[in-house]
């Protein structure tokens, strides 16, 4: 069964870092392509960051260029999303997302979110 669990949101001053943290079971992140997206209140899920299986390839969104970065530990089977810099428009619940090949076939799954809050 697969199953993706974040952590690490919270409340953090603007300038602040947070570490938001994905556990993947079920699957090898180091095989399959993960990444995070966020949606604040009233708007869509966007990609922040994310690479692809082979981990040779990240993109990240202009908006976070810089300043995030994603990560992986495949020894843990867990992806991170490190955060520097915060603003206050990075407030949103961000997920953990994850395309996982089972033969010919590709399914996406999703993490149940994090909390992300920058305010003073």
């Amino acid at each position: 069964q697969v199953q993706l669990v974040e952590s690490g949101g919270g409340l953090v001053q603007p300038g602040g870092s947070l570490r938001l943290s994905c556990v993947a079971s079920g699957f090898n992140v180091s095989t399959n392509a993960m990444s995070w997206y966020r949606q604040a209140p009233g708007k869509q899920r966007e990609l922040v960051a994310g690479f692809t299986s082979s981990g040779s390839s990240t993109n990240y969104a202009d908006s976070v260029k810089g300043r995030f970065t994603i990560s992986r530990d495949n020894a843990k089977n867990t992806a991170y999303l490190l955060m520097n810099s915060l603003k206050p428009e990075d407030t949103a619940v961000y997920f953990c997302n994850a395309r996982v090949r089972w033969g010919v076939s590709q399914y996406t799954y999703w993490g149940q979110g994090t909390q992300v809050t920058v305010s003073s």
